[in-house]
């Protein structure tokens, strides 16, 4: 699971949202175009599931009370499954009943968002004024490597499963009082003073993004494919490493252990010795070969009476 927090796709966030609501809604405008039949993926939140961009707009422009023209105005969080996550979602739920189960997926981190800034009165994705919006593709930009190297062109659409969630959250709580910035790392002098000031642990937020899918779809996340994982192995101490290995290890181990129960000891004990030793060569074949006696038929490993 990727979860990414940036001030937006288009690159401001201290107008308004209007250029990147658009942006959000290329998708819907390319596919209408080639499919009149085309059902259009709604802006949602907790409340709604078919918020037009209008509203989004006018929601996130109008909860700015108190900010100035050099404050961020609204956030971008862009929620991310891996192929392996969509596809487990796929088949579990269908296409279309994967795409209603993510829908709530997000709100779920939208409120693990809105928790994890530990702020009075601010309990909740209800305390919260954002707009989500599933998007079913991702396209070429000029930074993706193959459009560098001239293997595709900027706007093609990339292969593979890409569904995402893109959702735009007002810097304002839903009171319009409150300011929430989830760029802000730091922990104040004191508990008091974070309160006051404010704090957002991003590693905390995406760890609990992690959990939340896999509580709510049963899903059985291997120790690699963890945000714990990635963020020690690129960020953390060579203990933390270390841990890390010694956890992928000692998970693999168990899943062979129930690899062996559900194909039979023997089995997995005989996969194994191919994987590690594989069969033999032509030259081996050669050296083991032995030259018949006269008189001997190895098809049945007799001597032939004369």
């Amino acid at each position: 699971m990727h979860i990414n927090i940036t001030t937006s796709e288009t690159g401001n966030n201290k107008g308004s949202s209007s250029q990147l609501v658009a942006y959000l809604e290329r998708e819907n405008r390319i596919a209408e175009a080639q499919d009149k039949q085309y059902k259009l993926e709604y802006w949602f939140n907790h409340e709604r599931n078919n918020s037009q961009p209008y509203e989004v707009r006018s929601g996130i422009d109008n909860n700015i009370a108190k900010l100035s023209k050099d404050d961020a105005k609204f956030f971008l969080v862009n929620i991310s499954p891996s192929e392996k996550e969509l596809l487990y979602l796929k088949e579990k739920f269908g296409k279309e009943g994967a795409k209603d189960y993510l829908k709530a997926y997000a709100n779920e981190v939208m409120d693990a968002y809105a928790k994890n800034f530990k702020r009075d009165r601010v309990e909740g994705n209800q305390d919260l004024v954002y707009y989500a919006k599933l998007e079913n593709k991702r396209y070429y930009t000029y930074k993706d490597l193959e459009v560098r190297k001239g293997m595709a062109s900027r706007g093609d659409v990339k292969p593979g499963e890409q569904m995402h969630v893109q959702v735009i959250v007002s810097r304002k709580d839903a009171s319009n009082t409150i300011k929430l910035s989830p760029l802000n790392n730091s922990k104040g002098t004191n508990a008091e003073h974070s309160k006051i000031v404010g704090q957002f642990d991003r590693v905390a937020f995406k760890q609990s993004a992690e959990q939340i899918f896999d509580r709510m779809f049963n899903y059985e996340r291997e120790i690699k494919e963890s945000f714990g994982y990635a963020n020690a192995m690129k960020n953390g101490s060579y203990e933390q490493k270390v841990e890390f290995r010694e956890k992928q290890r000692v998970q693999e181990s168990g899943n062979l252990f129930q690899q062996s129960h559900s194909k039979g000891i023997l089995e997995v004990l005989l996969d194994g010795a191919a994987k590690n030793y594989g069969p033999p060569t032509v030259d081996d074949g050669k050296r083991r070969k032995k030259k018949k006696r006269p008189g001997q038929d190895y098809d049945r490993g007799q001597q032939l009476s004369r």
